[in-house]
């Protein structure tokens, strides 16, 4: 009864339910969506190019901002469905959001792009309904997940978007106080709407899964409070989602869990824009490349860079040779050779140009890795050998940005701060940043949009 045990919680979920680390957790899961968003539409062509396609063809009333978009209403606004899908677009398409890193789903995008286009739409929304819905939506995706981690992943799902669409579904069910039978078609209409494929990693595909998930659980949403019916065991049934995605599924002991373990307690930050696999690898090649400078040695003299990491880095970014920026995030190889050679990462270091450059280049070509099984995914061995012979090594046992080493509230705001600055300019940014960071306490969550 995995469908109507998830939509009975979520229907009987209250602000009140929510603890002090889950308020807490959602709000450092909002603001850095809305930095994702903001920066991701500015600098990635994938966000803009969605928008120009479906604006003037398909839109209706423009009544749901587009985070990133600047100028008059016509360019900054549009109707809830396509607000939801460049929103979802743009928050993603950088792969700088949040990772709920058991399943290594980024759950806010799905969700939140969707609340924020039918709050603005359907409102007014209060904070504290629009958080108990976010809530209600991130733990719905990510317990999901859980039910099937890790065959369904393995198989080659992209697992953000087929179980964001439900998370979507059921968060804007509860914003719009859907009971329990509603729910449990909506979860069946979005469910029906499985999205995503590990192929289109590297492409502006990836972050195409994300938008259609947040539009596609909002349709599914809006139909069933319209009365458009579905299976009411949209996700247990023989034939239903999780069999039919799925050799494994463990349901009911993690639906089980729902309200007494949160997930959205677990859910963590990226201090690089990159698949999550290459964060401790990165993090191992800043800390050598201050090292080498510290001991003035010479980035120029490095003969080899070798990585002993966990095997699913490399069938998740073992891009040897990368052409686009976009490629360039799922490359283990680009990874280290620019932690290396700018002792940092951030969203310039995996642009089209930083991969054509020959110094760049070059580096790749001088990285090489050992799969080990021992290694856990959150750690990795970077070693630097110089021509002289000196070499220079670093153990990572918990990246930075994991639950272990998550980021300060101080370096999330810089991350915040960096993204929006560079988009709308640091003043907006310095007012971006104080509203959604203040989403609990407002009284209509439309009003957002006219704060910065």
């Amino acid at each position: 009864m995995a469908t109507l045990q998830l939509a009975s919680w979520a229907t009987n979920l209250t602000y009140a339910d929510l603890t002090p680390g889950v308020l807490s957790a959602a709000n450092k899961s909002l603001y850095n969506w809305a930095g994702c968003a903001i920066g991701g539409f500015a600098f990635q062509p994938a966000p803009q190019i969605a928008l120009n396609t479906t604006l003037s063809t398909f839109s209706g009333p423009p009544t749901s901002s587009i985070l990133g978009a600047n100028g008059s209403i016509s360019q900054g606004f549009a109707d809830a469905q396509i607000a939801a899908f460049i929103n979802g677009i743009a928050s993603h398409v950088d792969d700088y959001d949040d990772t709920h890193l058991e399943t290594i789903i980024h759950p806010a995008g799905p969700v939140a792009s969707a609340l924020l286009a039918i709050a603005e739409a359907y409102g007014p929304v209060t904070g504290p309904q629009f958080i108990t819905a976010f809530v209600a939506g991130i733990e719905a995706e990510c317990k999901l997940g859980l039910s099937v981690w890790p065959e369904h992943y393995d198989v080659g799902w992209h697992i953000t978007s087929t179980t964001g669409s439900i998370g979507a579904a059921v968060a804007v069910s509860k914003l719009l106080g859907l009971d329990t039978l509603h729910m449990q078609h909506a979860i069946g209409v979005a469910a029906t709407q499985v999205v995503g494929m590990q192929e289109f990693f590297g492409s502006d595909t990836k972050s195409f899964h994300i938008g259609r998930a947040a539009q596609g659980g909002m349709m599914a949403a809006l139909l069933a409070r319209n009365g458009y019916t579905s299976s009411l065991q949209g996700l247990e049934a023989k034939f239903g989602w999780l069999h039919v995605v799925s050799t494994h599924e463990n349901a009911t002991a993690y639906f089980g869990q729902l309200g007494t373990v949160w997930e959205i307690e677990k859910n963590t930050f990226k201090p690089f824009p990159c698949g999550i696999v290459m964060h401790p690898t990165i993090d191992g090649a800043i800390q050598l490349s201050n090292e080498t400078h510290e001991k003035e040695l010479s980035v120029d003299d490095i003969k080899s860079v070798e990585l002993r990491v966990n095997p699913e880095v490399m069938v998740l970014t073992g891009k040897t040779d990368p052409q686009t920026g976009l490629e360039a995030k799922f490359s283990i190889f680009h990874a280290a050779a620019v932690g290396v050679l700018y002792g940092e990462a951030t969203p310039s270091q995996f642009t089209n140009e930083v991969v054509k450059n020959q110094t760049v280049i070059n580096m790749r070509k001088k990285v090489s890795v050992i799969e080990d099984e021992s290694v856990p995914t959150d750690a990795a061995y970077v070693t630097l050998e110089f021509n002289d012979g000196t070499k220079l090594e670093k153990h990572i046992e918990h990246a930075k940005g994991s639950i272990e080493n998550p980021l300060t509230e101080a370096e999330l705001k810089k991350k915040f701060m960096e993204q929006t600055s560079l988009a709308i300019g640091e003043k907006r940014a310095e007012k971006a940043y104080l509203a959604f960071t203040d989403i609990g306490n407002m009284d209509d969550i439309a009003r957002i949009r006219g704060m910065y």
